[in-house]
């Protein structure tokens, strides 16, 4: 069992809408679903099931938006890691079964953010860029199967120069504009659909760390000063979660850190992103940046750390970012932050069950803030009795490595240089 803990020294921290404060667990509860993990899905799965009638309880080991629900880089990017794989797996065709799926978290987003009028900074426009010949090729295959399938959005291919008058950078070769990805502030989302699901009877305890579960007809969820009794429980705890014996060695912790600066003076911000774009590379070790309400760079990346320091993220961003922004070279950094994402060693987002009514519901590969949404429709789905979308994920099994609960650190080690290698290739 962990102490609770407060949020991060983060941006969204520092500048979200309402601070909650849930009770914590006290004494015997009862309810038809025990979500674990107030992070994006098991909000997720909480405002649906919410939204069915259910009985909701979520409780959550620190505070709402805690993890990397509330700490990622806000951008909405569509896709579903793993899908070949899956596709494969099941003997089907790729387009056939994520044609739609790949976008349905950004629907679920934008309707969850009208119905319940939640205030996030949401804006639309995201860049795919390029570092190589080969990240062209991916950009064509990308923007050719969009417009193959209708996609309702904008979609363009830039050249070189494109996209150095768009984001002020000699730094890529090209890009892809796509106005149906986009990003906004994920701790106000987060917060703001927990929120919503309160508003339809959802109860959520806050710095109440689950110690265990007891299986049975009627699991219960037991922490050190209380418990609840549901028909199903959801463990949703993503990287941070490791009760379940079960879920150890299927998937690793990485790391991801993000920077944020002072707030830039409009000149700057018209020479660098005028559009106010989300932008990302392709590289398993990537560099995703973009601007805040209030016109702060939000620089995040990958790199081979596994502490917290501030002045360390600063310092090394600081060279990343410098890379591409020379002008921001001396610009005062004011936050600086790391979180922790779920990476299957197969990428494939990973639903299933320990038990006949115990699901989990983890991994997302960086994807989260759309695939959480759409995997949180799934978990209500699946509670409620319908599983094909869920056993779509759950017919995949997970690749096991012994032993990666304890060794995660090394392991993880050992595969960033890895790909840090094939990054540069």
């Amino acid at each position: 069992m962990t102490n609770p803990q407060a949020h991060t020294g983060s941006y969204y921290a520092a500048s979200v809408s309402e601070v909650t404060d849930f009770p914590q667990l006290q004494g015997a509860q009862s309810a038809d679903v025990c979500v674990i993990g107030a992070g994006f899905t098991g909000v997720s799965t909480a405002l649906h099931l919410a939204e069915r009638g259910y009985k909701v309880h979520v409780v959550e080991a620190n505070r709402v938006g805690w993890g990397a629900s509330g700490r990622n880089g806000g951008q909405i990017i569509g896709g579903i890691s793993g899908e070949k794989h899956i596709a494969k797996a099941l003997g089907r065709d790729q387009e056939e079964v994520f044609g739609k799926l790949r976008w349905a978290g950004h629907d679920i987003i934008r309707q969850r953010i009208k119905q319940y009028d939640i205030e996030c900074d949401l804006k639309f426009g995201y860049l795919d860029v390029a570092i190589k010949k080969s990240h062209l090729r991916d950009i064509q295959f990308d923007h050719d199967r969009l417009k193959n399938a209708d996609f309702p959005h904008e979609v363009r291919i830039l050249s070189c120069a494109e996209t150095s008058e768009t984001i002020g950078t000699d730094a890529y070769i090209g890009a892809l504009l796509n106005m149906g990805n986009g990003h906004l502030h994920p701790l106000n989302l987060c917060i703001g659909e927990a929120n919503a699901a309160i508003s339809l009877g959802a109860v959520f305890y806050e710095q109440s760390p689950v110690i265990k579960i007891e299986r049975g007809n009627r699991p219960k969820v037991v922490t050190a000063q209380g418990s609840i009794s549901a028909d199903a429980v959801i463990v949703a705890g993503n990287a941070y979660h490791a009760l379940e014996q079960d879920l150890r060695g299927i998937m690793f912790p990485v790391n991801s850190f993000i920077v944020a600066t002072e707030p830039l003076s409009e000149d700057v911000v018209n020479k660098i992103n005028p559009r106010d774009l989300a932008v990302c590379d392709p590289n398993f070790i990537l560099e995703y940046f973009r601007l805040s309400a209030d016109k702060r760079l939000l620089f995040g990346g990958r790199f081979n750390y596994f502490g917290s320091d501030p002045e360390y993220i600063k310092k090394k961003h600081r060279v990343k970012m410098a890379r591409i922004y020379p002008q921001l070279a001396n610009t005062k950094i004011d936050f600086a932050w790391g979180g922790t994402i779920g990476v299957p060693i197969n990428r494939v987002p990973q639903l299933g069950r320990v038990s006949p009514n115990i699901f989990y519901c983890q991994g997302y590969s960086g994807h989260g803030v759309n695939v959480t949404h759409l995997a949180g429709q799934i978990m209500a789905d699946a509670v409620a009795g319908t599983v094909e979308r869920f056993d779509l994920f759950a017919n995949v099994k997970p690749f096991i490595v012994p032993g990666a609960h304890w060794l995660s650190k090394p392991m993880v080690t050992l595969g960033m240089m890895y790909y840090q290698i094939r990054d540069r290739l």
